[in-house]
């Protein structure tokens, strides 16, 4: 087995702590354009596609174009309001992170937030430069489609042999099986263990500190060394 050098993460639900306020926005939102109400775990099972794809699962008999993109809007609108206060980081993950970049790992987000809301989180944390690549769902396709994942091993000259996606939702773990690569679910974020569990994943972990303590027995990396 190739030597494991890439470490892919999600964002909302994996580093981040932020499931809560996206159900909350898009319950508002709903109810903000007249839409059916929603229930919570309804919404956590579409977090991590992209908007449009997200609606789409949430109203599967919603034709009118425009609603949607009112919808979407609504969503935007009280997401961002609710940032205000940034969601924080899980426990444990600003620490593994720095400790895995000094192994040599090299450190990549894919996820299902926009390019304007990852960078203005990023950028709220102090990790605009953090990543080595960084993915969204509104510059490539949505999750489960493997491209996301794939742009960012070409970027960052890996193999799939070399990549694990760590991800808190099916889609994440879809993902990585499209696009040939190990997985890790978080039980902790948008989905159960048990709904997590079905999708084959190489490892489950119940908090963001036991993944560095399951990853650097096995696939510790050697540090990067310029000649």
């Amino acid at each position: 087995m190739s030597e494991l050098n890439t470490l892919i993460f999600d964002w909302d639900g994996t580093l981040v702590d932020s499931i809560q306020k996206i159900v909350t926005a898009m319950q508002f939102a709903a109810e903000h354009v007249g839409l059916p109400a929603l229930e919570a775990q309804a919404v956590r099972d579409i977090i991590g596609l992209g908007l449009p794809e997200a609606v789409a699962a949430l109203y599967p008999d919603l034709q009118d174009a425009s609603l949607k993109a009112e919808l979407v809007r609504a969503y935007g609108v009280h997401y961002v309001r609710l940032e205000e206060t940034p969601s924080p980081m899980f426990a444990g993950v600003v620490e593994s992170l720095e400790s895995l970049r000094e192994k040599g790992f090299k450190l990549a987000v894919a996820t299902g937030k926009s390019r304007r809301g990852l960078d203005r989180i990023l950028a709220q944390h102090g990790m605009s430069d953090y990543f080595d690549a960084t993915r969204c769902a509104d510059e490539t396709a949505s999750k489960p489609h493997p491209l996301m994942l794939e742009q960012i091993m070409q970027q960052l000259q890996t193999a799939p042999a070399e990549a694990l996606m760590l991800g808190d939702s099916e889609h994440d773990l879809r993902m990585a099986q499209n696009a040939g690569i190990r997985s890790v679910a978080v039980s902790y974020g948008a989905q159960p263990r048990e709904h997590l569990l079905s999708c084959s994943p190489d490892h489950c972990i119940d908090a963001f500190i036991d993944f560095h303590g399951w990853v650097m027995p096995q696939y510790g990396a050697r540090p990067t060394v310029e000649v």
